[in-house]
């Protein structure tokens, strides 16, 4: 073989090692950013597993409350059948706007905040929520990484041809929600 076939066949083997090399890169952080999002799916799916729980235990002392009740029970319906994220951080939004409106609402009642299985389903929602918002931003985080990998020279290049797409960040759309809540007990 000549000297100019081997240079080329190097320069061909190296391209090829460079393409699955960002390849392998894209694929695994694409992976990493929707195991970020099944993180804070597990933790949204468990926040509304409990809720039914809390409902129950706070619907005999707030008969009068009804429309807050109601509204989480829509929310959680919702919620199920909810596909973007967007979507379920919309919903994730109005859900936690409801939970400040119950736990305010359960200060008029010195009975339900003295109640054991409210002040139980309280720590676990409170436990839940901090989960929930570090899981938020571990997937910001990793899709902060992956489309910064998307984006940049060779690898955007890599990326169109393999049709990687950017993911969204999960955000909070509402402005009110963005606002101090005070709730005290």
């Amino acid at each position: 073989m000549s000297f100019a076939i081997i240079v080329l066949v190097v320069i061909l083997v190296a391209f090829a090692i460079f393409v699955i090399s960002v390849y392998n890169s894209l694929v695994s952080s694409r992976n990493q950013v929707h195991n970020a999002w099944a993180q804070i799916d597990v933790e949204l799916q468990r926040r509304f597993d409990l809720i039914p729980n809390l409902v129950e235990t706070v619907k005999g002392y707030m008969s009068h409350e009804e429309n807050v009740l109601t509204q989480i029970a829509e929310l959680r319906s919702a919620w199920t059948n909810s596909k973007s994220i967007s979507e379920k951080a919309n919903l994730e939004t109005q859900l936690s706007g409801a939970l400040n409106s119950i736990y305010a609402v359960a200060e008029q009642y010195p009975e339900l905040k003295a109640n054991t299985n409210f002040l139980s389903l309280q720590e676990e929602l409170s436990n839940t929520e901090s989960k929930l918002s570090s899981s938020r931003s571990s997937y910001n985080t990793m899709v902060t990484n992956y489309n910064t990998k998307l984006e940049l020279f060779p690898n955007n290049i890599i990326a169109g041809m393999f049709n990687f797409k950017s993911e969204e960040l999960f955000k909070v759309e509402n402005e009110e929600v963005k606002q101090n809540v005070k709730v005290s007990f």
